[in-house]
């Protein structure tokens, strides 16, 4: 009998690093990036919409309180991703996801926060902590999840980056918040770009291309990207390129990240990049640009190697 609960994945071609499908021993499907977790000395999941308990739109595997589902089920999905880590729905700690660049430290008194009670915050967008015994949590369904780990300092976090978010540096700024508050050094930190839209299906107007660029052009000088304009015509595989009406462009979330992750010291042997797309792959994760508003929330989770 096939046991395999995943479906038939589109992978994108050409991605040096290959997430992984793994089944925990509960039952319960979830996405990986073997090699991060080993250098990094973390333990992370990126949820699926397989292997949980929400039904209809929800279906299955919703990790968010706020979209009409119910709590009930919500925890229990909770409980789940939690048991693939080896921890419990109670350690886990929530960003409150408004598109910001705003960043919280969080420790042990912080677990449960937008699970089993109160966040007491709003309007973050990242985590990090340093205290093993705590998983942070972000939400996304399209938007990129990026996740950090220095095996050194024994710190990690977890960000939340839409187009908004991307273009505003959260991935510098969390490698910034890391080296300030506990004394990481970007050579020694890992980062992994998790499973969201590819840049063959996230097309955007030319106001976020415009955006788009002007982080671009912020970045070191990177070969290609100097006579790169908008509105105008972009080079073929670049971050931006030409969409397919006029005014619109495809707009390459995961090279932005990984360029700003560059940028910001991190080796780029040190960078995982997702080859699964969410947009292409609804029958296994949630895509807002496949579903709209009525749907769940994945979640992506990470916790030190205790």
């Amino acid at each position: 009998m096939n046991r395999n609960p995943f479906p038939e994945i589109r992978r994108k071609r050409g991605v040096k690093t290959a997430l992984a499908t793994v089944t925990s021993d509960a039952g319960t499907p979830y996405l990986r990036f073997p090699s991060f977790d080993e250098r990094g000395k973390a333990r992370h999941a990126f949820a699926t919409r397989l292997g949980g308990v929400s039904t209809g739109q929800f279906a299955t595997m919703n990790l968010s309180f706020t979209r009409g589902d119910n709590p009930e089920h919500v925890t229990e999905n909770y409980r789940r991703m939690g048991a693939v880590l080896g921890m419990r729905a109670e350690d886990v700690v929530c960003t409150h996801q408004t598109h910001t660049v705003n960043i919280r430290a969080v420790g042990r008194e912080d677990r449960g926060r937008g699970v089993t009670r109160e966040r007491g915050y709003t309007d973050v967008d990242g985590l990090v902590t340093d205290e093993e015994g705590v998983v942070l949590a972000c939400f996304w369904a399209d938007c990129v999840p990026l996740l950090f780990a220095d095996p050194v300092r024994r710190a990690i976090g977890v960000a939340h980056a839409g187009w908004r978010g991307t273009v505003s540096g959260m991935a510098r700024k969390m490698v910034q918040e890391l080296q300030k508050r506990y004394g990481c050094r970007p050579s020694d930190l890992y980062a992994a770009i998790g499973p969201s839209v590819c840049a063959d299906c996230y097309e955007v107007s030319e106001d976020v291309a415009v955006r788009a660029r002007d982080a671009l052009w912020k970045l070191p000088a990177k070969k290609g990207f100097a006579d790169f304009d908008v509105p105008g015509e972009a080079h073929s595989g670049s971050i931006l390129r030409p969409g397919k009406e006029e005014g619109k462009y495809l707009l390459d979330l995961h090279a932005l990240n990984r360029e700003m992750l560059l940028a910001s010291g991190i080796p780029e042997q040190h960078i995982f990049i997702t080859d699964i797309c969410t947009c292409c792959n609804p029958e296994l994760l949630f895509s807002h640009r496949v579903q709209g508003e009525p749907r769940g929330n994945l979640a992506a989770f990470l916790c030190l190697d205790g």
